[in-house]
């Protein structure tokens, strides 16, 4: 459901807020767009598309479901995260991937290493915002936003809408779609308890 309400507006190059639990397909809802809309657009080694996520976890995930959606189509894709040697991203950076998923906290290290071009930048997509938001990465993504271009798409996507989340998207989004599929509660199967502690 969150695919067949926010690939249409995605396409049509509208700024969207899309909402639903998590794993009901968010990441094919902005892949599958943004793979289209570069595959049809000007050719050239340059950061076109950008991903933030929390997690190297989700990085990697995003890589490969990008590389898989897109392995007939001349588009490359790199991974930028934490906890790993910068090398090898610094020279997928340098050869201009097309999409790149990222960290907030590895992309930084980049950019004040000057290996990071937004200057063809068409598309952001905020994943699991709220996340990021719990984590702490509120003023990295405030300086990374700083540093794209004002003309671009911005689909941010959370399983949940509030608060720092709207404040954010009211910010960053263009006159925004908000589409919210489902309930919003924590995704059915994950039993949430909590245990009193003393502080020691």
């Amino acid at each position: 459901p969150i695919q067949l309400e926010t690939i249409p507006l995605a396409l049509a190059g509208r700024d969207l807020i899309g909402s639903a639990q998590t794993g009901t397909g968010k990441t094919a809802a902005y892949l599958l767009p943004i793979l289209q809309r570069l595959a049809a657009g000007k050719r050239g080694h340059a950061l076109r598309a950008l991903i933030l996520v929390p997690t190297r976890e989700l990085a990697e995930q995003v890589l490969q479901m990008a590389r898989g959606y897109g392995r007939h189509l001349s588009i490359s894709a790199a991974a930028v995260y934490g906890g790993v040697g910068m090398e090898p991203q610094t020279k997928a950076l340098a050869r201009g991937a097309d999409i790149i998923a990222a960290t907030p906290g590895r992309l930084l290290d980049h950019m004040e290493r000057g290996h990071v071009d937004y200057s063809k930048l068409e598309i952001l997509v905020l994943d699991e915002a709220d996340r990021m938001l719990d984590m702490g990465f509120l003023p990295d993504i405030r300086r990374i936003l700083s540093a794209l271009p004002a003309k671009r798409q911005t689909l941010m996507f959370s399983a949940t809408i509030a608060g720092e989340i709207r404040k954010l998207a009211d910010d960053i989004l263009s006159d925004p779609v908000v589409v919210m599929v489902g309930a919003q509660r924590p995704a059915s199967g994950i039993v949430q308890s909590v245990y009193p502690v003393a502080q020691a």
